[in-house]
């Protein structure tokens, strides 16, 4: 039985596909079309995913989609009618939803098959159910408490579930227009971050600034009995005028959602490209204090309602990597499970997998231990795109080299990185997830405390206040850091040992963390038994490995790595079994 799971027209668009209740494949569209968080119909993403499995979309048997337009309609209509929002925003709202009912239509159409060959049978799953059963579902656990957290989805923002075999049972919701994740979008906007995902930014700039903001916070994000929170909608317009947003068919815009009297709250709003002042870090070491305090008070509710110390995390909110490394520490629970593609992305994955286990009863057979679901490549389509650019990389004064002995590749590589040089590294099959896990990645030395400005000069071209990651092996992950809890998809910051910082400067932050990803032999063996060489060659038993891109998404194929190793200044690439080297 096949089952394919979609996250369409919303942010981060993708495709998953089950066989049987075992995940065959999954990628985000944006890999296919180059543009970020791509919005819309991921025909790509499916093209990608039956073309593993060798079908085409005839012998599908059903498909899970992410959205359920039908879901909550009474208190949609009821705030329709309370709220009189304006009749712009109720349109935009109207068509998005008209997209999603006339889904099997438009998949036909951009299929090229006849809609009545479709005999797929199509499921609508509520966003917030999609983004628990991704995580619960994909789980090693039995039994597990479930948290989904973002900004909105089918007019909720949380819910909190348990899980128990092939069940999921809701216990509670917070409904529009009261959300954690929009009060972190609200100030990200706010401090000039006006890209679609930009949170991420926030939480890596809080660590340089001092929570001296958060009585200020404390009007715009309120305690509550019952929900635990809400929003003083007096500082947001989402619920008045809306929020114009773009869905289909490109990079999803979103425009502001705080009001002016945040401005008169807090000062002035930073615009895009005006200077980080000390301000700016203050307040978002506040947003991310007060969004933790109240992340941490649902959890202890959840806690309190569970017959079990599991927990798993979905929705965008569970990006928020400071605040996942600190679960443990703040919390009662004792084991944690997030999927790799945790934020909307994971939404195919999650309406699949509900499907299969939810509405067709079948038991669980599948936990997702790796995140190496996209995209591999053959040796002839590298040699190929090699020769494709041969006069580029003869004016460059490249020189390019076919190693076919494993171990003497991984010995070179980890040497090139010992000794100073950027890597692009380029294998196997293309990470699900945001995340760059060691199949397509930027590698470097993390003991080079120059490496930072070195990689943001030639290759990343980003805000200097971004930190790196490191990977470690994960049977050493004890040596450097104060947690030691298993990471492999790099979902977690924890703190790293004081006596070890000096050592590894390049990927440990301002605050003296580092969001890890630990390596297993099991995993990802040809990566693991790099970073070894590494460690053979240094004693030091992790690399710095960020993403495989320059401000677009992370590479896919082996021709736009290429690119993006040309038009850099990256020093080796590693693709597949040929190596690359710039100036000899």
């Amino acid at each position: 039985m096949y089952i394919l799971g979609i996250n369409a027209y919303h942010g981060d668009s993708s495709a998953c596909l089950l066989k049987d209740g075992h995940l065959v494949a999954a990628a985000e569209e944006e890999r296919f079309r180059r543009i970020k968080h791509w919005a819309g119909l991921p025909t790509r993403a499916i093209q990608y995913c039956l073309g593993e499995a060798g079908i085409s979309a005839q012998e599908l048997d059903w498909i899970a989609v992410n959205r359920d337009p039908r879901a909550h309609l009474q208190r949609k209509l009821l705030f329709v009618l309370a709220r009189r929002p304006s009749l712009a925003l109720l349109r935009q709202r109207l068509s998005n939803m008209g997209d999603i009912s006339t889904l099997r239509r438009l998949l036909a159409r951009e299929l090229h098959v006849k809609e009545r060959a479709l005999r797929a049978r199509v499921v609508n799953v509520e966003h917030h159910l999609a983004h628990a059963a991704s995580a619960f579902f994909t789980s090693p656990f039995e039994q597990a408490a479930v948290a989904s957290v973002d900004g909105f989805g089918d007019f909720v923002s949380t819910m909190a579930a348990l899980g128990s075999g092939s069940r999921l049972r809701v216990l509670w919701k917070v409904y529009y227009p009261h959300s954690l994740g929009l009060f972190y979008t609200a100030i990200t906007q706010f401090l000039g971050f006006k890209k679609y995902g930009d949170e991420y930014k926030v939480m890596g700039l809080a660590a340089y600034g001092r929570p001296r903001f958060l009585q200020e916070l404390r009007q715009v994000l309120l305690a509550r009995d019952g929900r635990g929170f809400s929003l003083n909608l007096r500082y947001f317009v989402h619920h008045v005028q809306g929020v114009s947003m773009s869905w289909s068919g490109a990079e999803p815009t979103m425009s502001d959602v705080y009001s002016l009297h945040l401005e008169a709250l807090l000062g002035p709003a930073r615009r895009p490209g005006e200077p980080l002042l000390e301000r700016h870090q203050d307040i978002a070491a506040s947003a991310q204090a007060l969004y933790e305090e109240f992340f941490f008070r649902m959890l202890w509710k959840l806690y309190r309602q569970s017959p079990t110390a599991n927990l798993c995390l979905a929705g965008g909110c569970a990006l928020n990597s400071v605040a996942n490394g600190k679960v443990f520490e703040r919390t009662p629970f004792r084991e944690l499970y997030i999927q790799p593609a945790a934020g909307d992305a994971g939404g195919a994955l999650g309406a699949a997998f509900y499907v299969w286990h939810q509405v067709l009863g079948r038991p669980r057979s599948f936990t997702m231990r790796t995140a190496y679901w996209g995209p591999s490549f053959h040796r002839s389509q590298y040699e190929q795109d090699i020769r494709a650019r041969g006069r580029q990389l003869e004016r460059l004064g490249c020189t390019v080299r076919e190693v076919q002995d494993e171990e003497l590749l991984l010995k070179q590589t980890a040497r090139h990185i010992a000794h100073g040089k950027v890597v692009g590294w380029f294998q196997g099959r293309m990470e699900w997830g945001p995340r760059a896990l060691g199949n397509r990645s930027i590698l470097a030395d993390p003991r080079r405390a120059e490496m930072k400005d070195v990689l943001n000069a030639r290759v990343k071209r980003r805000e200097n206040f971004r930190p790196f990651a490191p990977s470690v092996l994960l049977e050493q992950t004890h040596k450097y850091f104060e947690l030691s809890y298993p990471d492999p998809f790099m979902l977690k910051v924890y703190p790293i040992r004081p006596h070890r910082r000096a050592e590894i400067p390049a990927v440990a932050h301002v605050d003296g963390s580092g969001r890890l990803q630990t390596v297993s032999r099991e995993e990802n063996p040809l990566y693991w038994r790099l970073i070894k060489e590494f460690e053979a060659i240094t004693g030091v038993a992790l690399v710095l490995n960020t993403s495989f891109n320059e401000n677009e998404p992370i590479v896919c194929q082996p021709s736009e790595a290429l690119e993006c190793f040309l038009r850099t200044r990256m020093d080796v690439l590693v693709l597949g079994p040929f190596v690359l080297q710039r100036g000899g």
